[in-house]
């Protein structure tokens, strides 16, 4: 006899779960918002441009209001939670509203790249329930910039720290003034376009054979 296990809607897990799907249902937006706002919380960057070839499949997916597989997810949390400090009282500030404007600025100086091909979607949300969502939700989707392009979310590291390498993500899209004085990285921007295609390749693979199963 098989065991069911009863649907617990307070497991942590299912709890995580409502909240990326909140993120899902709210109205996308042009990146970055207009208004500042206060809260700290989760992001998901949807381009829908041509100008990189590479990126196609994921634009095609998000044109046409669909927005059904984004580039990127993200969070913005209060100062003190990367030292453990989820759940305090204190105000976060507006983390969350400056976190996607430095991501505009990113996009901006990248040279092959256009910020208004980029839209996003964004939840304010209790900070202890911030890094579950998101594990979730880059799980599901498998973003490139998450998944197989690494340093989009990377800051200047600053004058003494800069011996490693540069990002594979400004490799592949060149601009921002403080990555151009890191060392080669050993992968060439054509190394990493394959990667990208190929990764799109099997992520949209593997949802087909889920459908087929389902």
């Amino acid at each position: 006899m098989s065991k069911i296990v009863p649907y617990n809607p307070l497991d942590k897990r299912n709890l995580g779960t409502s909240v990326a799907d909140a993120i899902l249902q709210s109205e996308p937006i042009p990146l970055p918002p207009n208004d500042p706002f206060i809260g700290a919380g989760l992001y998901a960057i949807y381009y829908i441009g041509r100008s990189f070839k590479p990126y196609e499949p994921i634009a095609e997916r998000n044109r046409d209001g669909r927005f059904c597989w984004p580039i990127y997810v993200g969070k913005a949390v209060p100062a003190g939670a990367r030292k453990g400090d989820y759940g305090t009282d204190t105000s976060p500030g507006r983390v969350l509203f400056n976190r996607l404007r430095e991501h505009s600025k990113s996009i901006e100086a990248a040279s092959n790249l256009n910020l208004e091909d980029f839209c996003c979607r964004f939840l304010v949300v209790d900070d202890i329930w911030i890094p579950l969502a998101e594990s979730l939700l880059i799980s599901r989707f498998a973003p490139i910039w998450n998944r197989t392009i690494d340093g989009f979310g990377n800051h200047d590291p600053g004058k003494g720290r800069r011996a490693g390498q540069r990002p594979p993500w400004d490799v592949l899209h060149p601009g921002r003034t403080w990555a151009n004085r890191l060392a080669d990285n050993s992968r060439s921007e054509n190394d990493l376009t394959k990667l990208v295609v190929n990764s799109i390749e099997a992520y949209l693979k593997s949802r087909d054979d889920e459908r087929e199963k389902a």
